[in-house]
């Protein structure tokens, strides 16, 4: 068991705190919710276990499959132990359903299935509201070297692959997702959480959303909706 001690950082799903190892790491996943850039903010009981819960069997469902993560162990109900990283300020975002922001820069319908998966990066940064950015940006920010971006946007691909095959199983459409990743020894590792905080995720026979989007457009069952993913999860990992 990973000893906590003092809290490196604190933000708006996750508390990061050091331990008695200095590579190592925990997350511990908080109950409180916030959508555009902060503006709304609210709690979801139990939000912080099903994402915790739900990452550790998806991150081991990764690493499995021979993608590198920072997870090590679940720790309680609501604490992930991780490998300490240099974290990329980049978000890896994963799309194969037009839906939020990508249906509108496009015009499309909610809901149309792309032609192929789409690889999106956005620049992590509050101040400036995580803006999308490609790969000239990220030269110029210097945040990536152009063979790391080509093996993000490789990874995410990989990523998709594999989860999208298995929520498949799971009766549940992967609309699209979000990544973050660190650096260790010169490599790049997967990192943060795979939850319905980062996932958009459709109930395939009904198209219910069973993902943050509840909290978002004030859709209600939002807890239930959670829960639900955390079931369905936990079931197929037995």
């Amino acid at each position: 068991m990973a000893e906590k001690r003092e809290k490196l950082y604190e933000g708006k799903a996750k508390i990061v705190y050091a331990t008695d190892e200095p590579d190592v790491i925990v997350h511990y996943f908080k109950d409180s919710a916030t959508a555009f850039d902060g503006k709304k903010k609210g709690e979801i009981t139990g939000k912080g276990s099903v994402n915790a819960q739900v990452s550790a069997v998806l991150f081991k469902l990764l690493e499995e499959a021979g993608i590198k993560t920072h997870f090590r162990s679940l720790q309680g109900a609501n604490e992930l132990v991780t490998d300490r990283l240099e974290m990329v300020p980049l978000e890896v975002i994963g799309r194969n359903i037009a839906a939020g922001s990508l249906a509108k820069r496009l015009g499309y319908e909610e809901g149309q299935a792309l032609k192929k998966a789409i690889v999106e990066f956005y620049y992590k940064d509050d101040v400036l509201g995580d803006p999308v950015v490609n790969e000239d940006h990220i030269a110029e920010l210097a945040v990536a070297t152009p063979d790391e971006v080509s093996r993000l946007r490789e990874i995410a691909l990989k990523v998709n692959e594999i989860l999208s095959r298995f929520f498949d199983l799971l009766g549940l459409s992967l609309v699209d997702f979000k990544l973050e990743f660190g650096r260790k020894a010169g490599e790049l590792v997967l990192a943060d959480e795979i939850s319905p905080d980062t996932c958009r995720l459709w109930d395939k026979a009904t198209g219910e959303r069973l993902d943050k989007d509840r909290f978002r457009r004030d859709l209600g069952r939002v807890e239930d909706a959670y829960q639900e993913i955390l079931a369905r999860v936990k079931g197929a990992a037995v």
